[in-house]
C-alpha cells in the first residue's frame, strides 16, 4: 500500500499525537502551512509530521514558539526539508542547548557553595563573599548568575 502524500488534519493529528486544535494553533503561528483542496479542507504534506515533531521536541527543551518559528522560517517552503536543511536548523538549537547545559552545570556545581555553607550571613562570610563584595555586582545569587557588570 502506498503512503498518502497529503494528510487530512485528523490523519496528521493521529500520526503526531497532537490534537486538531494544537495543529491549528501551530498553523496560526506559521510553523506549518496546509494546502486547501477543492472543497477548502486543509491538507498537509507528510513532511509536516517531521515539522510538528521538531516543534514538540524543541518546546520540551524549553524553546519558545517564537524562537522555534523564527528558525523554522529558514526551512524551505513547498518541499520536504532535506537532512542538510534539518542539520542546519538543529545546529543552531544545539548551540543554545550547549550554553544552557553549561549554565545548568555551573549552577549544579555551585549549589552547595554559598547556599550549602550554612552561615547565612553576608556580613560574616569570609569564604565566599567577604564584606559582601558580590553585592557590588548586582542583585541575586552572583556566584550562580553573574551580572552583566561582572561579565564585562
Amino acid at each position: 500500500m502506498a503512503l498518502k502524500q497529503v494528510l487530512a488534519i485528523g490523519d496528521l493529528a493521529a500520526r503526531t499525537g497532537l490534537s486538531v486544535s494544537a495543529i491549528r494553533f501551530y498553523e496560526e503561528k506559521g510553523l506549518i502551512t496546509p494546502h486547501r483542496n477543492a472543497g477548502g479542507h486543509r491538507r498537509y504534506m507528510r513532511s509536516d509530521i517531521r515539522r510538528l515533531s521538531f516543534v514538540m521536541i524543541t518546546q520540551k527543551l524549553g524553546f519558545s514558539i517564537d524562537d522555534i518559528a523564527a528558525e523554522m522560517r529558514t526551512l524551505p517552503k513547498g518541499r520536504t526539508p532535506t537532512a542538510k536543511d534539518w542539520e542546519a536548523i538543529s545546529a543552531r538549537f544545539i548551540t543554545v542547548l550547549d550554553e544552557k547545559i553549561n549554565e545548568l552545570t555551573r549552577m549544579r556545581n555551585n549549589l552547595n557553595g554559598c547556599i550549602g555553607c550554612g552561615c547565612l550571613s553576608l556580613d560574616k562570610c569570609a569564604l565566599y563573599n567577604a564584606e559582601d563584595e558580590k553585592g557590588e555586582n548586582g542583585p541575586g545569587p552572583q556566584n550562580i548568575f553573574p551580572s552583566r557588570k561582572e561579565k564585562a
